[in-house]
């Protein structure tokens, strides 16, 4: 029997990796949607904020798909190691960062994943993997590999905020936004939303990205909301610190 796994939606999905159809099978028109992602900084600022920043940290990027979010770490962390289950993707990632021995590349999925006990400060996942029930084995994993004192910082779209969120709802009706926050809530985790543009160079560019991440029905319905070539995209950040030192009973 396989062992199955919670995705988007709270629908079992086949291990050992969740599929992300929108990287997996257009990783060019991804690029264009990473290039587009968080034009001013908003929540690039505030994963910062929220984690106390990697300037000098040893640092986990869990799904990193193709390696677009390594180099930006990279600025400032000592070293950054990305984790990609999809080997396709980890190739281009390695492509992407060749020449920088700071950053190493791993294939592997966020319930096994090949590092030591506590050897990183911030593990990192945007979109990628940790949707709410079922995720268990990764936490476990993100907690095994922080050191105390470290951050694991989950970044996901926000389903309540318009009108990114309301396209997603269509999509994914049995979705449950309030039930996954209570679950990082039940498990730890801080909640900080956040709003952030999406920036797109070409009209065309955006409709390529709406094709790629909804049915045709609901990107139809994206394509005639949106009149320009931005989007206003929630966010939520969840954090939680791994503890520093042992806890005494008072």
């Amino acid at each position: 029997m396989k062992r199955t796994y919670q995705g988007f939606g709270g629908r079992p999905k086949p291990g050992p990796a969740i599929p992300s159809p929108n990287i997996w099978n257009w990783p060019e028109v991804y690029e264009t949607e990473n290039r587009a992602q968080d034009a001013d900084g908003e929540l690039w600022a505030a994963l910062w904020d929220g984690t106390g920043g990697w300037a000098g940290a040893d640092v986990v990027d869990v799904g990193c798909g193709d390696g677009f979010h390594l180099p930006r770490f990279a600025e400032q962390a000592a070293t950054v190691t990305g984790v990609e289950p999809h080997p396709p993707l980890v190739e281009r990632a390695r492509r992407r960062v060749a020449g920088d021995d700071r950053i190493t590349l791993h294939t592997a999925g966020a319930e096994r994943l090949p590092l030591p006990d506590a050897c990183a400060d911030l593990v990192h996942a945007r979109t990628a993997y940790f949707f709410g029930p079922g995720c268990e084995p990764g936490l476990a994993e993100a907690e095994r590999v922080l050191r105390p004192g470290g951050v694991l910082a989950v970044v996901d779209l926000d389903f309540t905020v318009r009108p990114y969120g309301t396209w997603l709802r269509a999509d994914l009706p049995r979705y449950d936004p309030p039930a996954v926050d209570r679950f990082f809530a039940a498990h730890g985790f801080a909640l900080r939303r956040v709003t952030s543009t999406w920036r797109f160079e070409r009209r065309a560019d955006l409709e390529e990205v709406l094709r790629i991440e909804f049915s045709a029905r609901t990107a139809r319905r994206a394509i005639d909301d949106v009149a320009d070539r931005t989007v206003r995209v929630g966010y939520r950040l969840h954090t939680r610190r791994r503890a520093d030192g042992l806890v005494l009973p008072s």
